[in-house]
């Protein structure tokens, strides 16, 4: 691949892998943070078989040493999953006359689900600015008119903030949600929340109690329950409008076997018929909550909702886990259940120039407090 001018200027070396196995472990752990979404996790996403994504991993080194492992994506992005409303309505409309009107490609940095790391061996501009032009360079070979670092949490700031003299924008994403489990019981936990929620919380398990409500919690699936929770996780996808990602069924199958330890799946069956469950990740003193299936003709009437809440809750109070984290959306029941909202950003470019200002005008679109009243009353308090 022939070397841009403005590349040479650094001392790096870079070249992209599509497999995360074309490194070691042991190479790959020197420099990633220790989270969950390491190794394995992109082991299991390369082995998945996602029509949605292609994945590479772009790698940097400082003469032979590894000094950085970047994972990337690429994706046809689809304008209207930010729109809401009377605008999700009109671009509906649209599709069904040009398909692909509101689509268009992006190599992001980052993964589809979840929070956005970068493998860093120190925290420098210059490492991040060759990750950046090899980016540049992959898109140009994919044909992708869109860049982008996906989902990344404050402390990236300093480090990112650069990347805005470089034509990159930044948008506010989805917030994160997140509980610090600093309490010893359930009953502890009530005692931090308002009295009416408590009593809300409360009315809802008691109707909950009702019904016999049968719990487990296993590392992986055999065939027929894999099937039952595919067949709910798909309900669930169906019915959310701004799902980005959808898994292939192979994710919960290699997950169990690549991430044995970590995989949790929370099973609820009512009657012997799986009425919902939850797939979390479990390392270091942090449960990831995934996904979450739900049978809607049982899940509103017996609150399952706040049933696997509890039984979540209870599960990580006896194994010793401090940090409880969700997913972005359905922010109301996630505050009032005490969960704070962790600040995510995007830093988006579109490569022509001449389409750049467009991005800005399309930033009005990507407001993501669109999704959710209760995102804009945060902002509001952060002011």
């Amino acid at each position: 691949m022939k070397i841009s001018k403005q590349f040479k200027k650094y001392p790096y070396r870079t070249r992209v892998i599509k497999k995360i196995e074309s490194i070691s472990p042991e190479e790959f752990g020197r420099i990633f943070p220790p989270v969950s979404e390491g190794y394995q996790f992109f082991k299991t996403l390369d082995e998945s078989k996602f029509t949605q994504f292609l994945f590479y991993y772009i790698l940097v080194y400082d003469h032979k040493q590894l000094v950085s492992v970047a994972p990337c994506f690429s994706v046809n992005y689809s304008l209207d999953t930010s729109m809401s409303g009377p605008l999700r309505r009109i671009s509906n409309a649209i599709k069904k006359i040009s398909p692909h009107l509101f689509s268009i490609k992006a190599l992001v940095c980052g993964i589809p689900m979840g929070q956005g790391q970068i493998g860093l061996a120190r925290q420098s501009r210059d490492i991040l600015q060759a990750v950046q032009q090899r980016m540049e360079e992959l898109a140009h070979e994919i044909h992708a008119p869109v860049i982008a670092f996906k989902d990344f949490d404050r402390s990236y700031d300093e480090l990112f903030d650069p990347l805005i003299k470089d034509g990159f924008i930044k948008i506010d994403s989805l917030p994160m949600t997140r509980l610090n489990l600093s309490f010893s019981s359930f009953e502890g936990y009530l005692k931090t929340l308002s009295s009416a929620t408590r009593y809300d919380f409360r009315r809802k398990l008691k109707k909950a109690a009702t019904v016999k409500i049968e719990s487990s919690v296993v590392s992986s699936l055999d065939e027929e329950a894999l099937d039952q929770v595919y067949s709910l996780y798909l309900q669930t996808v169906t019915a959310h409008e701004t799902g980005f990602e959808i898994l292939p069924k192979d994710f919960f199958r290699l997950i169990s076997q690549n991430m044995p330890h970590e995989a949790k799946f929370f099973l609820y069956r009512i009657n012997s018929r799986l009425a919902a469950f939850v797939f979390c990740l479990a390392s270091n003193g942090v449960l990831l909550d995934y996904y979450l299936g739900l049978d809607y003709s049982q899940a509103h009437e017996y609150h399952l909702y706040f049933f696997k809440f509890k039984d979540i809750m209870d599960w990580c109070l006896a194994h010793g886990i401090k940090t409880y984290e969700m997913g972005d959306t359905g922010y109301e029941p996630k505050r009032r259940l005490g969960f704070d909202f962790v600040p995510m950003s995007l830093f988006v470019k579109m490569r022509p120039r001449p389409l750049r200002p467009v991005l800005k005008i399309l930033r009005a679109l990507l407001k993501f407090d669109n999704f959710d009243p209760e995102i804009k009353r945060w902002k509001k308090s952060l002011k």
